[in-house]
């Protein structure tokens, strides 16, 4: 019995699965598991600490030195709150564009990877095709160590690591570090009519996002390096999306949450960042310290590692002869590359469909995007069966 599905057919079944990144994505990953299995392709469950979600792993072709990995990430952002005209968890094509939740980022390329691993699979390939599906890439690539790590400890190793993020095809050889800088300020309640008593969480965190406000206002306005001018915003930005905090309009807040979204050009290093904000968190501890000596401001790091344009790299030259584009291309926004590049791997990232679809109502991958997908990952399979 033939059950193999078209690229298109995988990704109707991989869009219904509604892997929002605070809901477990096992049953994507089983799907995912068993079609290969069935076309005799073997693979690892890589689960996170307390077994609720899972990364995969699988290899085909020979276990030697000098193959591709593709790597995707299972999870998409929620829904709620947007105004959807179609059924988010269903592929409806119209004008030539498949709307659904993840078709751009990006299930549609973890489609063609699975239908690329399944065409291999029949070929003489002398070089091994492997896949690296992460988890939690939507909330601080959580996933991206385990499935990287997981590519050395079980298969031979890859010349190059090809993320599918949504590039319109380009090939991105870049792009800033994105660091989740979490903040928990706590002071001392009291009435507001003695506020000099307390000490508001709230209005200490306000000063520190203040603070933070000024810093895009002197890195926008200095002269970007050379480095920094590959990236559009040619410079460091850090953004605080969400606060919250506080009990009542008349009580100084005795506890105020907020994170920063920090994501530093190629020349400028987030640990250095990262010790800036410290020396700012210090100063205005100290003096919170002085009214309630047990009050802190306290921040905690979730890293999300730069990719950084490798000189020769391998990855950036197989996507250059699979799509022939030869532009110089960085991007802002962050992927699971920068754990693979800091494990040692060549990456490169480059995928169908456009980030400015991402995360949006009504999102899609233009047909012509996705098909121009699959042609460049047939194109790879040409080159696997070379030495």
């Amino acid at each position: 019995m033939n059950n193999t599905l078209t690229s298109r057919q995988l990704l109707d079944r991989l869009v219904a699965f509604p892997t929002v990144s605070s809901d477990t994505n096992l049953p994507l990953i089983y799907f995912v598991r068993d079609y290969l299995s069935q076309h005799g392709i073997d693979s690892y469950v890589i689960p996170n600490e307390d077994g609720s979600k899972a990364g995969l792993i699988a290899q085909v072709g020979p276990d030697v030195i000098g193959g591709v990995a593709l790597s995707a990430h299972s999870d998409v952002v929620p829904v709620e709150g947007q105004d959807w005209t179609t059924n988010p968890w269903e592929v409806i094509e119209k004008d030539n564009k498949l709307y659904g939740r993840g078709t751009c980022d990006m299930k549609g390329f973890v489609a063609l990877a699975m239908a690329t691993m399944v065409k291999a699979k029949s070929l003489d390939l002398k070089r091994p095709l492997q896949l690296a599906l992460s988890r939690d890439e939507e909330v601080g690539l959580l996933g991206a160590p385990d499935v990287s790590q997981g590519l050395l400890d079980n298969f031979a190793k890859v010349d190059a690591v090809i993320v599918g993020e949504p590039t319109e095809m380009k090939v991105v050889t870049g792009h800033k570090s994105c660091d989740d800088l979490q903040f928990h300020v706590r002071g001392r309640e009291v009435h507001s009519s003695i506020l000099h008593q307390g000490v508001s969480a709230v209005m200490c965190g306000a000063r520190f996002v203040e603070w933070v406000r000024q810093q895009n206002v002197e890195n926008q306005a200095k002269e970007p390096s050379h480095v920094a001018a590959l990236y559009d915003p040619p410079f460091t930005t850090l953004h605080v999306g969400q606060i919250n905090g506080g009990t009542a309009n008349n009580i100084t807040a005795k506890d105020c949450y907020f994170s920063i979204d920090l994501r530093c050009v190629g020349d400028e290093r987030p640990e250095d960042w990262r010790l800036k904000i410290q020396r700012e968190l210090d100063v205005i501890e100290k003096e919170m310290q002085a009214i309630h000596p047990e009050s802190f401001f306290k921040m905690d790091v979730m890293p999300g590692p730069a990719v950084v344009p490798e000189v020769d790299g391998k990855a950036e030259g197989l996507a250059r002869r699979l799509t022939g584009d030869n532009g110089i291309h960085t991007v802002a926004y962050g992927t699971d590359g920068g754990h693979f590049q800091n494990r040692g791997f060549s990456v490169v990232i480059c995928g169908p469909g456009s980030i400015t679809q991402a995360h949006q109502a009504d999102e899609f991958i233009q047909v012509s995007e996705f098909k121009a997908g699959e042609k460049m990952l047939d194109s790879l399979l040409t080159t696997l069966q070379t030495v």
